[in-house]
């Protein structure tokens, strides 16, 4: 749909709808979409296996921050004196994004892209979703097929896990507004509607920039 080079950054709670609703933003803006495909290419770049990176996937052992104080990572090259660790497992995802952003319009989710292309010099539109907490344990129970209590549970362990990785390679809190363009509740609209919500708010973005 848009002719401007465009990258969309999703971040979302789980269970939210957040992935399905980036496809959905993908197909309309006719950009490349990005989610676990992102942990492929850092596979091809860095020599490890997929299953390696998916291990690590959007997880951060925490237990470091009580030793030492938050660096910044992306541009820090002592990344590759460890190549097992956890931060260089992250710069191997953030290469990739960024050269994914840089051959043409993506959507990607998750995995710090808004932070990692902070700089990029095309349009990016960073978003962040959420949704109703009775409306994400039941779109996780349909999707795990486990009662409410598995998935409070799951929601609980694995937002945490992505929170903690967010907020150490970023240096941001999670899910905070001032991190993200446009928050969105996607229990109101419903994901349909929220896609449809926010095409509208990256056509006027993108509109506004080309000053028409």
């Amino acid at each position: 749909m848009a002719e401007q080079k465009i990258i969309i950054n999703i971040g979302r709670q789980l269970g939210s709808g957040g992935r399905i609703i980036a496809k959905i933003l993908a197909q309309k803006f006719g950009c490349a979409f990005y989610d676990k495909e992102i942990l492929n290419l850092a596979a091809k770049e860095s020599g490890f296996s997929e299953k390696f990176f998916e291990q690590h996937d959007e997880h951060w052992l925490f237990f470091k921050s009580l030793f030492h104080m938050h660096t910044q990572h992306v541009s820090d090259n002592n990344f590759y004196t460890n190549r097992f660790s956890q931060e260089s497992l992250f710069q191997f995802q953030a290469d990739a994004i960024l050269k994914a952003a840089k051959e043409g319009s993506c959507v990607f989710v998750g995995r710090c892209a808004d932070y990692i292309l902070r700089d990029c010099d095309e349009t990016v539109v960073n978003i962040f979703v959420t949704a109703n907490l009775e409306d994400r344990i039941a779109l996780v129970m349909e999707r795990h097929h486990c009662d409410k209590d598995s998935a409070k549970k799951i929601i609980e362990t694995k937002e945490s896990n992505r929170a903690s990785y967010y907020n150490y390679f970023t240096g941001k809190k999670w899910g905070h507004s001032q991190s993200y363009d446009l928050c969105v509740n996607s229990s109101i609209l419903g994901l349909e509607g929220t896609a449809d919500f926010i095409s509208i708010f990256i056509q006027k973005r993108l509109s506004r920039q080309s000053g028409k």
